[in-house]
C-alpha cells in the first residue's frame, strides 16, 4: 500500500508581454545609484501613476492631505517596482552584500542577508534561503536538488523548519541567482517564504488517507496558490521571466478575481497585495479536529475542517489573532493565542481567507513595525469590531463557531501501516553529516517523496513493506533510531537557529539544547522522576520566537550573553499561553531554576498532571519563592543504582570517570549504553 503526492507537474510559460512588467527605469543615473549602494532612502523623483498603496481601504480613497507615517521598509516597498528594484542590480555587483533596500526586499524572494557572528572584524557575509511547501509536501526530485545545493553552494546541511520547509545557509551572493533558479527548475519554490506577506501555510504532514485530512491538505494548498504573489518580480530576478508554475484550481483563479466586495486593487500587477503588500508577515495553517500538530492558535489565522458524521467536510472553523514574538521589557508586544471568527461553508473558505487579509493589510499598522502583526490589530479593536469589518468584504456574517473535540499534540513519529509510512525525528531540525547521506541514499534508492512536519521532522512516504527493514537498519545505523529508543524529552523538543548566523540572536539555542536537555534529564533522575515524565521545551536565541516557546511547558528565550528568559505553564496539546517566570537566567544557572521546579512538580502534582498544568495551577509567586527557598535535594547513595547496574565497585569507578569526561553521572552512562545496545538490536526488527 502506498501513498503519493499527486500528479502535478512543472509546466514551464514563456515569456508573455502582456503579463510581464517593464524593466524598471529609474532612479538610473550613477549618482543615484550610489546613493542606494549607500544605504541611504530617497524619494522617487517622478511621478509613478501605477503605484497602488494598500495602506487604506481601496473603496475610499485617502482624503487626508497628511501622508501618514510609514515605516522605512514601507518606503523601500513602495519604490521598488513590486519588489525588484533595487535588488535586480544589487545581486549583480561585486560586493559581498547587498544594500539596506535590497536586503528587505529579497526577504519577499525567501531569502536573508546574514554573517557569520563567530567571526571578529570583517564580516563574513552569505544568505539563508527558505524554500515554500505547503503541508510540507517535498517531491523527490527537489529533496535531492536540495541537498545537492547544500553540499556545493552551502555549508553542507539542511535545516528542517517549524513551518515545514528547509533552509539552506551559506549561500554566497555571487551563487544565488544559480541556487535560485535550480530551486525553481526542480519543482520548488522560495517566493514567498520570507517578507510581508503569506508564509508558508501549515497542515497536518502526515499522509494520512481519510477526507478530512485530503480536505485539509486541499484546502492548505488553495490558500498558498491564492495568496502567492501575481506580478512576476520572484521569476523575472531568478529565471529571467520564465514562469514555473502548477496549474491552478478553477477555484482559486475565481477567488482571486473576484472583487465583488472591493477586496482587490483593480488592473494592480498585484490584485490582492497591492504595492505594499502586507504590514507584516502573516502566518496561516490548517488543520482537521483534535489534530494540532500545527500549532493552530500560534497563527494569524487557524482553519479547522468541520465534517458530518460520515467524514465528510461541510466546511470550516476559522480563529484569527495567533501569533509569537514579542521584544522583552515591552509589555506592549506580547505572544497571543488565536480566538474563534467564525464558521463558513467549504465552497466559501478562500473569499473569507482574502477577506481576513484584506482587513489586515488596509488596517494594519505601518508605521512601527513591532505592533504591525494582525494580533495587535485584534487586540486594539477587540473581535467583534474584527469580525464586523472583515464581514463588509467577505460579503456575508460568519455562522457560528462550531463546537471542537480536546486538541492532542500528534507528533506521527514511528511506523504507520495504514499509509506506508516513517516518521523520523531529526534532532533540533539540522540535517548533517552520516545522517545526511544516509537519507540520500535512502530516498534515492526507493524513490521516496517525504514531507516536513512542524515539528521539525521527516516523514519518509511511498515506502512498501518489503523495504521496511532495510530502511530500518541503515537509518539507525546513522543515528536515526525508532521513536521508541529516543530520549522522551528530545521527542518534542524544538530549538530555532539562533547562533552563528541569525542577526537576531542574543544567546545560543540550536547549539545550546543537545546540552540543556542533557541536564534536564539529569535533573530529572537527581529529583526522582520517571523516564517517561517528560517536558515541552523548547528554546529561542531571542524573543521572536520562531520556535514557538511561549507554548511550551518549559520555554527559554534568549535575554542575554549566555542567559535565558524562563517561561512556563504552557500545555503538552500547545493550547496554552506559557507566561514570564524569570529574566536574565544564566545558562550555568539553570539548574538552581529546574531542579526545585521538577522536584515540587513530582511531590506534589495531581494524577497525570503536566508539568506546564501544574505550574499554572501553583501560581508563579509560590513557585519563585520554592526557588528562593531551594537548598538542594538530599542525595540518594549511588550503591542503590551499583547493586542494579554494575557487577563490581571497580567497575562502576572506571564508568564514574569515563561518565565524567561527558558530564553525566555513571548511572546515565550505563543506562544510555544499555540503551543504545537495545536498539541496536531490535532496529530493523519487525515488530
Amino acid at each position: 500500500m502506498t501513498t503519493s503526492f499527486g500528479s502535478a507537474t512543472s509546466t514551464v510559460i514563456p515569456n508573455d508581454p502582456k503579463i510581464r512588467m517593464q524593466s524598471f527605469t529609474g532612479l538610473k543615473s550613477l549618482h543615484s545609484i550610489a546613493l542606494a549602494r549607500n544605504h541611504r532612502v530617497f524619494p522617487l523623483p517622478f511621478s509613478t501613476p501605477s503605484v497602488i498603496r494598500a495602506v487604506s481601504t481601496p473603496v475610499k480613497p485617502e482624503t487626508s492631505t497628511t501622508e501618514p507615517k510609514r515605516s522605512k521598509v514601507e518606503i523601500f516597498k513602495e519604490q521598488s517596482n513590486f519588489i525588484r528594484y533595487p535588488l535586480n542590480e544589487e545581486i549583480l555587483t561585486d560586493t559581498p552584500n547587498i544594500n539596506e533596500a535590497a536586503t528587505q526586499l529579497i526577504k519577499f524572494h525567501g531569502s536573508y542577508q546574514q554573517y557569520n557572528r563567530d567571526e571578529r572584524g570583517t564580516r563574513s557575509y552569505s544568505f539563508m534561503l527558505r524554500t515554500k511547501n505547503p503541508g510540507g509536501k517535498v517531491p523527490n526530485q527537489l529533496y535531492l536538488t536540495m541537498d545537492d545545493l547544500a553540499d556545493q553552494f552551502g555549508v553542507g546541511t539542511l535545516r528542517l523548519t517549524t513551518r515545514q520547509t528547509f533552509q539552506l545557509h551559506g549561500v554566497l551572493k555571487k551563487n544565488l541567482k544559480t541556487v535560485m533558479s535550480t530551486i525553481i527548475k526542480n519543482m520548488g519554490s522560495t517566493l514567498g517564504a520570507c517578507g510581508d506577506l503569506n508564509r508558508n501555510v501549515l497542515a497536518p504532514a502526515a499522509p494520512l488517507m481519510t477526507k478530512e485530512y485530503l480536505f485539509a491538505q486541499e484546502t492548505a494548498d488553495n490558500i498558498a496558490a491564492l495568496l502567492t504573489p501575481q506580478s512576476g518580480f520572484y521569476y523575472d530576478v531568478w529565471v529571467d521571466g520564465e514562469r514555473f508554475m502548477t496549474s491552478e484550481p478553477p477555484e482559486v483563479v475565481k477567488a482571486r478575481n473576484d472583487n465583488s466586495h472591493k477586496t482587490n486593487f483593480p488592473d494592480s500587477p498585484e490584485p490582492i497585495y497591492g504595492t505594499q503588500f502586507l504590514p507584516r508577515k502573516f502566518k496561516i495553517a490548517v488543520t482537521v479536529p483534535t489534530d494540532n500538530s500545527v500549532d493552530i492558535l500560534t497563527n494569524d489565522i487557524g482553519v479547522v475542517v468541520v465534517s458530518d458524521d460520515n467524514g465528510e467536510p461541510q466546511g470550516l472553523n476559522i480563529y484569527v489573532g495567533g501569533g509569537m514574538g514579542r521584544t522583552h521589557r515591552m509589555e506592549a508586544t506580547f505572544p497571543r493565542l488565536g480566538e474563534p471568527l467564525g464558521y463558513v461553508p467549504k465552497e466559501d473558505i478562500l473569499y473569507a481567507i482574502k477577506a481576513i487579509v484584506a482587513t489586515q493589510r488596509d488596517h494594519g499598522r505601518r508605521d512601527d513595525r513591532r505592533y504591525s502583526r494582525m494580533k495587535y490589530l485584534i487586540s486594539s479593536w477587540g473581535i467583534e469590531k474584527f469580525k464586523t469589518v472583515v464581514e463588509q468584504y467577505y460579503g456575508k456574517k460568519f455562522e457560528p463557531f462550531r463546537e471542537l473535540p480536546e486538541w492532542e499534540f500528534k507528533s506521527y513519529l514511528g511506523w504507520h501501516e495504514q499509509v506506508c509510512v516513517s516518521i523520523w525525528r531529526c534532532y533540533n531540525g539540522r540535517v548533517g553529516g552520516k545522517m545526511k547521506k544516509t537519507l540520500r541514499e535512502v530516498i534515492e534508492k526507493y524513490n521516496l517523496n517525504m514531507r516536513i512536519t512542524p515539528n521539525q521532522n521527516i516523514i519518509l512516504c511511498d515506502i512498501r513493506s518489503a523495504w521496511r527493514r532495510p530502511i530500518t537498519t541503515v537509518l539507525a545505523q546513522a543515528g536515526l533510531l525508532h521513536p521508541k529508543y529516543v530520549d522522551p524529552l528530545n521527542l518534542t523538543a524544538m530549538a530555532c537557529p539562533a547562533f552563528p548566523l541569525c542577526p537576531l540572536a542574543i544567546t545560543e539555542a540550536e547549539r545550546g539544547i543537545p546540552d540543556i536537555l542533557k541536564r534536564v534529564r539529569s535533573v530529572f533522575e537527581k529529583v526522582g522522576l520517571k523516564y517517561n515524565d517528560s517536558v515541552v521545551i523548547r528554546i529561542t536565541g531571542c524573543p521572536n520566537g520562531c520556535a514557538r516557546p511561549y507554548m511550551a511547558e518549559l520555554g527559554l528565550v534568549g535575554d542575554g550573553p549566555n542567559s535565558y528568559q524562563i517561561w512556563l505553564g504552557g500545555t503538552p496539546n500547545q493550547t496554552q499561553l506559557a507566561r514570564s517566570f524569570m529574566d536574565k537566567v544564566k545558562v550555568q544557572d539553570l539548574e538552581n531554576v529546574f531542579e526545585p521546579l521538577f522536584y515540587y512538580w513530582k511531590q506534589k502534582r495531581q494524577p497525570k498532571e503536566s508539568f506546564g498544568d501544574f505550574t499554572a495551577r501553583i501560581g508563579f509567586e509560590k513557585l519563585k519563592e520554592l526557588v528562593d527557598k531551594w537548598e538542594g535535594v538530599v542525595q540518594t547513595p549511588p550503591a542503590r543504582y551499583n547493586l542494579k547496574l554494575f557487577a563490581d565497585k571497580e567497575t562502576y569507578e572506571v564508568m564514574d570517570e569515563l561518565a565524567k569526561l561527558q558530564n553525566k553521572s555513571a548511572h546515565q552512562l550505563a543506562i544510555e549504553v544499555i540503551r543504545n545496545f537495545v536498539a541496536s538490536q531490535q532496529n530493523g526488527k519487525s515488530e
